[in-house]
């Protein structure tokens, strides 16, 4: 039997009961009393007059109609107040069987009903959110499996291109084998950087990044860190300044690999976006109150201002299209953002459109860090 049976019964019971009971009683009653009554004042109660009699009658049916009106309505307050929100929790709980939490369970009934359904509201909220994250979550793995694929598959196609070439005898001269080899050695490189790029992804993912902090003079780690970027960047025809205005003897706190990591892919990024026949790039480090501020400039194609926001975010490209010139994971800025945040610090983007763009990155001093 459903509660709204069960209340509707127990309530006609629990009143109509009462009113049988109470009837017999007085009609009992009045029988037995009407003795007394007869012999005392000489009122027959058993032989009353046809319209005491109605009287009597209207009375009962009063009461009886009265009783069953009050049945009736405590029977729909108590059903309104429980079993319809009841009812409505039945119902939510077969939407999240079903798999399906696009609904809204208003809180209502009695104070314990109605909290009990904010509860249930609010772990529906809790799971769809849940729901919504590792569905983004999944979207953003196959769409890195898709990038990394993409970008592998050019490297590749060249490396075995180039070695077909030697095979084949077309390096037929020392300075075209060592070209060839040259190009090969370049293209394995790339590989193991878009590899460690999906290793590196994998230890955010389950937030297991292996820090290895330590102090680091400033001046010391960005000047070998500026010596290694220049060579590279000359190789590829860009144009590197470099300006350090830390005072010596300042240190950080910091991991050097991943800071070196977090410098190599915002350069990384800048060189592939680069639009002018002369590139440049330039690295300044200044102090700025209790920190130190890091910033690397571009003359590349800028980024629109409406994405400046988003250029740290995971799997966000400026530029959506495959190309293997503007290629890559779409991971490199949101392991810089990771990185920064993890030393404490912040990390921010600043760009025209058409003349470059400067990112920056700050890291508290060591001595900052050692106060707090």
């Amino acid at each position: 039997m459903k509660l709204r049976s069960k209340v509707f019964a127990a309530f006609f019971i629990i009143i109509l009961v009462p009113v049988v009971l109470m009837t017999a009683f007085f009609a009992g009653f009045v029988i037995f009393q009407s003795k007394k009554i007869e012999s005392r004042f000489g009122i027959d109660l058993m032989h009353l007059t046809a319209a005491n009699k109605a009287l009597l009658l209207d009375f009962f049916f009063l009461l009886a109609v009265v009783l069953i009106i009050t049945a009736v309505l405590l029977s729909a307050w108590l059903y309104h107040d429980f079993s319809a929100p009841l009812e409505k929790l039945a119902k939510a709980t077969r939407n999240i069987r079903d798999g399906n939490l696009d609904f809204e369970l208003k809180a209502e009934g009695v104070a314990e009903i109605r909290s009990l359904c904010e509860d249930f509201e609010e772990m529906r909220v809790r799971l769809k959110a849940a729901n919504e994250e590792k569905i983004e979550f999944d979207r953003q793995n196959r769409e890195l499996i898709s990038n990394i694929s993409h970008d592998l598959r050019t490297p590749i196609t060249a490396v075995k291109g180039y070695v077909e070439g030697i095979m084949d005898g077309v390096a037929d001269t020392p300075e075209k084998m060592n070209r060839y080899i040259q190009t090969i050695y370049n293209k394995t490189i790339e590989m193991d950087r878009l590899i460690n790029e999906l290793s590196f992804y994998s230890k955010i993912a389950t937030n297991r990044i292996p820090y290895a902090f330590d102090r680091v003079p400033v001046r010391g780690f960005f000047d070998d860190a500026a010596e290694e970027l220049e060579n590279e960047l000359t190789a590829k025809g860009v144009t590197f300044t470099y300006r350090n205005e830390v005072p010596d003897g300042t240190e950080i706190i910091a991991d050097v690999e991943q800071i070196r990591r977090v410098i190599n892919n915002i350069v990384g990024n800048s060189v592939k976006y680069m639009d002018k026949p002369v590139k440049t790039v330039s690295l300044t480090v200044t102090e700025v109150g209790d920190e130190v501020q890091t910033a690397i400039t571009d003359n590349g194609k800028g980024i629109e201002a409406k994405n400046l926001a988003s250029v740290f975010d995971r799997f966000y490209r400026t530029d959506s299209s495959r190309n293997s010139a503007q290629g890559g994971s779409g991971i490199g800025l949101s392991i810089v953002r990771k990185i920064v945040e993890d030393h404490g610090g912040r990390v921010w983007a600043s760009s025209r459109e058409g003349e470059g763009t400067t990112m920056f990155f700050v890291l508290r001093k060591y001595q900052e860090a050692q106060v707090k």
